[in-house]
């Protein structure tokens, strides 16, 4: 009896063509980091991340979340924990680039070498005039339902353009 591999390389090799035209242009910045456990070869770490709304010019959004130490780790082949935690603010005047989905993924970045991604998703509250932000991860296979979430409240008398 032959055994087939629950996904292909095929399958793998379009998903990854298919991820990396979604993927957005924001680009994390390491603002601090402490280790958590000590090791020879790199210490595993509690990373916190400054992410700045590419749609909405005056909003950051801090991301903390675990980075896997070890020779893996140093090799960018580790799998990262999903447990991330997440905080918006606002940082200076809210201006919008454009009309906004009404749902959108904001940012993502790669947990592991191939099946792991970490994604921001902004949610518009136009009842509210609030931008909400949830954090969470996935996998090709499953998914985790570890999630946070944040809001920035908008100035009164701005308007969320939305599409």
């Amino acid at each position: 009896m032959t055994r087939r591999p629950l996904v292909s390389v095929s399958t793998v090799a379009a998903f990854l063509a298919s991820a990396s035209v979604f993927a957005t242009a924001a680009h994390a910045e390491q603002i601090g980091s402490v280790s958590t456990n000590f090791r020879v070869t790199g210490s595993d770490k509690v990373v916190v991340e400054a992410y700045d709304d590419p749609q909405v010019q005056g909003v950051t959004c801090y991301v903390s979340r675990a980075r896997t130490g070890g020779v893996k780790g140093t090799l960018g082949i580790a799998e990262d924990p999903t447990e991330a935690s997440i905080a918006c603010r606002q940082v200076g005047p809210i201006t919008f680039a454009g009309p906004l989905k009404q749902q959108a993924d904001v940012f993502s970045e790669r947990m592991s070498f191939l099946f792991k991604t970490l994604h921001v998703v902004r949610v518009v509250d136009a009842k509210r005039n609030a931008l909400v932000y949830l954090t969470y991860s996935d996998r090709v296979v499953s998914g985790s339902a570890k999630n946070s979430v944040t809001a920035v409240p908008v100035p009164a008398g701005t308007t969320i353009p939305l599409r």
